[in-house]
C-alpha cells in the first residue's frame, strides 16, 4: 500500500465546556468556529479541497474509548478497508467497526500508548 496517511484530518479533545472553549478560541485567536468546532481548509498539491477538523468534545465524551486519553487523533487515510486489514495483520489492535457517512469512511485503532486515533477515508466535497 502506497500512502497510509495522507495528512492530519482532526485533533479533538475533552472540555469541560466545549462552548466556552470555543468561544474563547474565535475571541482570541479568530477561529471561524461552529457547532463542531473549527473546519480548516487547504489544498492539495493537485488543487483539490481538503479540510482539518479541529473539535472540543464534552468532558464525559465516550467517543474517545478505550482510551482514557482526553484527546484524540484523527488521521486522513487512503482505501481504510485495506489499511486497517494490513494493520491488522501487523498485530495492531483495531477498535470497533468501520462507519460510513456522506463525508467518508471511518475506522479506530490504538497506538501503544492507549491513544484512539480515528482513521479518515474522506469525501472532502461533502463539506463544500
Amino acid at each position: 500500500m502506497k500512502n497510509r496517511v495522507t495528512g492530519i484530518g482532526g485533533f479533538f479533545f475533552k472540555s469541560k465546556n466545549p462552548e466556552t472553549t470555543k468561544e474563547w478560541y474565535k475571541n482570541h485567536l479568530g477561529l471561524p468556529t461552529d457547532q463542531y468546532g473549527c473546519t480548516f481548509w487547504w489544498k492539495d498539491r493537485e488543487g483539490n479541497d481538503f479540510s482539518t477538523q479541529w473539535s472540543p468534545f464534552k468532558e464525559d465524551t465516550t467517543y474517545f474509548n478505550p482510551s482514557e486519553k482526553s484527546f484524540m487523533m484523527n488521521f486522513r487515510v487512503e482505501n481504510l478497508r485495506e489499511l486497517l486489514a494490513e494493520l491488522k495483520k501487523e498485530g495492531v489492535q483495531i477498535v470497533g467497526e468501520v462507519e460510513e457517512y456522506d463525508y467518508g469512511k471511518f475506522g479506530w485503532i490504538l497506538d501503544p500508548e492507549g491513544n484512539k486515533i480515528e482513521l479518515w477515508e474522506p469525501v472532502d466535497k461533502a463539506f463544500l
